[in-house]
């Protein structure tokens, strides 16, 4: 039976983006009003305000959490060219880390590795750049920088790590130039390896399934022009060829899709503010399971 909630966010104008940490118990949000909440599950299974970070000098475009291993770490990234990172120092106490500024133009997206590479940080900007950021202590970092998109990066997600294999560290970005683009790091440069086209307009946003210990690996992208497209690459290295199918044709622009921890189900939110669960079957064939709002 499917289940909603309603959360007041309190936040004072429009929400970019929200993320759940790994265990699905504490919930980020970033809004224009220029601010990230930091939500936490009670003792009555309902979600309460327990944090409020401030700092950034414009819209915050988007939040994700750290891997659980480097402990409570938050990333934010906002229309001030800004990338911050925030560390749970005491229970609701925040501070900042680092901040990265090298970029020119708007931070879009902020996205971080699998903790089998290490903590490290991947940042799309509307400068068409990719940042990586990386430290070993979470104190010192360094920064690599390499053009993506040249009419500006909107999303960046990293490709899971495959157990009992040894996979090169990828990413996949999407961009204004209406491309999804693989990306493979290869003697601490990074190298484009694919270009995937089929989007006739901005990429909205690019997720890969979580691996599940199956020969393939999947990934999904959304555009402005209503296309989803789910994106499979055959075998467990990084070298097997792609192929792709399309979800039927939205009517609406996708703003982003999201898999289940089990990668077999798909999240697509519409501008209309609609989420819609698309789930394989076991021929791989994708069927619309549910929608929320109910319709």
């Amino acid at each position: 039976m499917q289940q909603t909630a309603t959360i007041d966010a309190a936040h004072a104008d429009t929400i970019h983006c929200v993320q759940f940490d790994y265990f699905g118990k504490r919930m980020a949000s970033c809004s224009s009003d220029k601010t990230v909440k930091v939500f936490e599950y009670g003792s009555d299974d309902t979600l309460s305000l327990s944090a409020e970070l401030v700092g950034h000098d414009g819209p915050v475009w988007g939040v994700a959490w750290a891997p659980p291993a480097y402990g409570y770490i938050l990333s934010s990234c906002s229309a001030d060219k800004k990338v911050f990172i925030w560390r749970e120092v005491s229970p609701g106490v925040w501070e900042v880390i680092h901040q990265y500024s090298s970029h020119t133009m708007a931070v879009t997206c902020v996205n971080w590795a699998p903790s089998h590479y290490g903590l490290i940080l991947a940042c799309g900007s509307a400068d068409g750049l990719i940042s990586i950021l990386t430290s070993a202590d979470g104190t010192n970092w360094e920064s690599t920088m390499f053009v993506a998109h040249i009419t500006g990066v909107t999303a960046v997600s990293w490709a899971p790590y495959p157990s009992g294999s040894v996979a090169p560290n990828r990413l996949a970005s999407g961009g204004c130039d209406n491309l999804v683009k693989i990306w493979c790091s290869r003697d601490n440069t990074w190298a484009l390896v694919q270009v995937l086209e089929e989007h006739k307009d901005w990429v909205r946003d690019v997720a890969w399934a979580p691996h599940a210990g199956l020969p393939f690996f999947m990934l999904a992208s959304c555009s402005q022009d209503g296309i989803v497209a789910i994106w499979t690459q055959e075998g467990s290295s990084a070298s097997g060829a792609w192929s792709r199918q399309l979800l039927p044709k939205f009517t609406d622009t996708v703003w982003q899709v999201s898999w289940t921890v089990t990668g077999n189900i798909l999240a697509v939110t519409t501008c209309r503010n609609k989420i819609l669960l698309w789930q394989v079957t076991e021929d791989r064939e994708w069927k619309c399971i549910g929608c929320v709002p109910d319709s």
